[in-house]
């Protein structure tokens, strides 16, 4: 079925860091701030490890030009 005009897929690209765990809450909250604001990412995931590490998963939407003619 062909998709109408307007409607596509959702495309997201990752990326995927650790931080140390001698990074204080405070410090990452604005790490992740920056990128939000001036990157364009989104959170996707944020894991805190056992031994104090944190995985982190940003997202931003791709977005594709799509030809009118």
């Amino acid at each position: 079925m062909a998709a109408r005009a307007g409607e596509y897929e959702l495309q997201y690209e990752f990326q995927r860091f650790w931080l140390s765990r001698s990074y204080s809450r405070s410090t990452v909250r604005r790490l992740l701030i920056d990128r939000a604001e001036y990157g364009g990412w989104e959170l996707d995931r944020l894991r805190l490890l056992p031994d104090g590490r944190r995985r982190v998963t940003m997202r931003r939407q791709i977005i594709r030009a799509v030809r009118t003619l």
